[in-house]
């Protein structure tokens, strides 16, 4: 006996006025109506803001004086973002901390991932301490790196003393402009290398362990066995890992924030951090959108172009 169709089962539980016109829907068009409230507050919540945010770039508008004239000034505030130094020192530091974040926490993660599918005794209880990084706030974290930083009682400092001789009040992590970058950088990939060994780890366990099988047949060394069948098939999961923390690394803000809001100096003043002091400090809430425009205009292409490449080594 066949089953009820979705528009009758609709029916059956709708008000008799309602009943007969959606006994008459097909099951697209009643899947269509119970998803409908919910596109639409998606739509509100994330195109608005966007369209809204693109309104705003073109006018000299400001957060602090809402009432004052609004002035369409073209694309004067994009000339001024591209061809304002600050800005592409900001681009700069951004891309110094998503290319060195991204290397590290894709060699540590994809490691960690290889030794713990091996499953050597204890790599369960191993996966879940590695896994508490990525389980705490970056709020915490942040401050908790900030105290462990502390020339004075910091444990860090006292930590390289021990390994390199180095005396632990000779130097400084985030007040330090060579440093600072690196202080960042350590933070977020101990933070975070443990959801890239999550994802490299899911690949490796895709692999069949008939195709091992077949290659320990034809004699292939483990050496062999690593390059041509585990890195190949592990690949897409690794490109995936790397577009997801790219995007993120990208964004950066609360780790910066918190650990040394952009300084020294401007040292560590990654785009989201310059974002926010136009935005926030200097109120200059026409040329902050246009900067987010450009920001994510960028991070959207280079997605894109990225996404290819991985359709490419997916689909091979």
């Amino acid at each position: 006996m066949n089953a009820p169709s979705l528009a009758k089962r609709a029916a059956a539980a709708t008000p008799a006025p309602l009943a007969t016109r959606m006994r008459g829907l097909s099951d697209r068009a009643i899947a269509c109506l119970f998803i409908a409230p919910t596109m639409v507050l998606l739509l509100a919540i994330n195109i608005f803001p966007l369209l809204w945010t693109i309104h705003l770039s073109f006018t000299n508008y400001r957060a602090n004086r809402p009432n004052a004239p609004l002035v369409d000034v073209g694309v004067d505030h994009y000339v001024s973002i591209l061809s304002d130094p600050d800005v592409w020192a900001a681009m700069q530091a951004t891309a110094h901390f998503v290319f060195w974040t991204i290397a590290l926490q894709t060699l540590i993660g994809f490691a960690l991932a290889y030794l713990i599918d091996r499953k050597f005794r204890g790599h369960g209880l191993w996966t879940t301490v590695i896994l508490i990084p990525m389980m705490l706030s970056p709020a915490v974290v942040g401050n908790f790196w900030a105290f462990l930083y502390q020339p004075q009682i910091g444990l860090w400092n006292y930590a390289v003393s021990f390994f390199t001789g180095i005396p632990p009040a000779s130097f400084t992590m985030i007040g330090s402009v060579q440093l600072a970058p690196w202080s960042i950088i350590i933070v977020d990939t101990w933070m975070w290398t443990p959801y890239v060994m999550l994802i490299c780890l899911a690949g490796l366990r895709s692999i069949p362990d008939y195709i091992y099988e077949a290659a320990e047949v034809d004699r292939a060394s483990r050496w062999r066995q690593f390059w041509s069948i585990t890195i190949p098939m592990a690949l897409p999961f690794i490109m995936l890992a790397v577009l997801f923390r790219g995007i993120e690394n990208f964004k950066m803000f609360d780790m910066v924030n918190l650990l040394t809001s952009g300084g020294p100096g401007s040292t560590t003043e990654v785009a989201s951090i310059t974002l926010k002091r136009e935005a926030f400090e200097k109120w200059r809430t026409g040329y902050s959108s246009a900067f987010a425009i450009v920001l994510f205009v960028t991070v959207f292409g280079l997605a894109n172009i990225y996404v290819k490449a991985l359709n490419r080594v997916k689909n091979r």
